[in-house]
């Protein structure tokens, strides 16, 4: 156990609201204690991930007043509760959006943990990365791949995870027609495993830059999110909160193709025209979290398939400008906080 007065920095959400009203703070929070079964990790970095921005501006609601956000945590095991296995000081660690699961209920027993009503998120039910110091439970942390840098490392614990778990639910066929609807941290990490799957990527987002990106990473074209892809798409999925490109990418479906939404947050889909948007077989699903297969496999993948992760470093005390920036668009990758040098 680890010594309660201590404190270390962290950032906090006090008010949540957009980021112009500065919803965050930069203080301090107690360095522990760990449970039994938890590590104590100092942080390296820290990925910038859209949910972030969602609880900072108040989309999802708080749990706990002052949480510390931040769910790509890339940082070094400083102690072990007395529960845990596998893990020793100096490891490096990963922690990602699934903290627990109660391992009891008809999801957890089928294999679709991320179902769990009793889960629990870091950064959301638990303070996260956005801080010196964090804690995980020592089930849940992952092992990382040796051929990344810390900096590398952090948007693979969210945006990569989640974009494997979402091509997966896409249901895209052998050397299929993918589109991705919006370019940023997810999207250009499941970009590459497509590609190296075997699949025509096409991607469609509002962002000229990120369109650039896109076609040097593999992609066979590159549009306008509003435009319609050069042919056909077997699946599509969407990065973009925005319920509006939901009626557009249907419709770029050909016969029985499959939409997946893989955002914790959007907003509201308009009206579906039955015939032109989901008739002749068309599936529409979602993404909700993952399970500790998709990561433990994911970052396999990663590790034998080198990924081109597009990271832009914010220090640490500029984690507000980091979410403004990614609010505002203007990261083009994913926006990483580089921790360790916070003084």
């Amino acid at each position: 156990m680890t010594d309660t007065a201590r404190e270390a920095l962290a950032w906090q959400i006090t008010r949540p609201g957009p980021m112009a009203t500065r919803p965050m703070v930069l203080g301090t929070r107690p360095i522990g204690p760990i449970a039994d079964d938890e590590l104590l990790v100092r942080v390296r970095t820290s990925g910038v991930c859209r949910t972030d921005l969602h609880l900072a501006e108040g989309d999802l609601p708080p749990k706990h007043e002052g949480m510390t956000p931040g769910h790509e945590v890339v940082g070094e095991v400083v102690a072990a509760g007395s529960a845990t296995r596998g893990w020793a000081p100096g490891d490096r660690v990963g922690i990602a959006w699934l903290r627990r699961t109660c391992g009891r209920c008809v999801y957890c027993r089928r294999g679709a943990e991320n179902l769990c009503p009793a889960s629990q998120y870091t950064g959301w039910d638990e303070p996260g990365g956005y801080a010196q110091y964090a804690t995980v439970p020592a089930a849940y942390a992952y092992h990382l791949p040796d051929n990344y840098s810390d900096l590398q490392l952090a948007p693979l614990l969210c945006a990569g995870i989640i974009g494997f778990r979402a091509l997966r639910r896409a249901n895209l066929p052998p050397r299929g027609r993918l589109g991705i609807y919006g370019f940023g941290g997810s999207a250009h990490l499941t970009a590459q495993v497509a590609v190296a799957q075997g699949a025509r990527v096409h991607v469609l987002t509002r962002s000229a830059t990120a369109r650039e990106l896109a076609l040097d990473l593999g992609a066979v074209s590159a549009r306008d999110a509003w435009d319609n892809p050069p042919e056909p798409l077997d699946s599509a999925i969407i990065f973009a909160p925005v319920g509006d490109l939901v009626p557009v990418a249907l419709a770029a479906l050909d016969r029985g193709g499959t939409l997946v939404v893989a955002g914790i947050h959007s907003t509201d889909v308009p009206t579906l025209d039955y015939r032109r948007h989901l008739f002749q077989e068309r599936t529409l699903t979602s993404v909700t979290a993952n399970t500790r297969a998709d990561g433990r496999e994911f970052l396999a993948f990663a590790a034998r398939h080198r990924l081109n992760v597009h990271a832009v470093p914010y220090p640490f005390e500029e984690a507000d400008r980091a979410l403004a920036d990614l609010a505002a668009d203007r990261v083009t990758g994913a926006a990483v906080l580089t921790v360790d040098s916070a003084g």
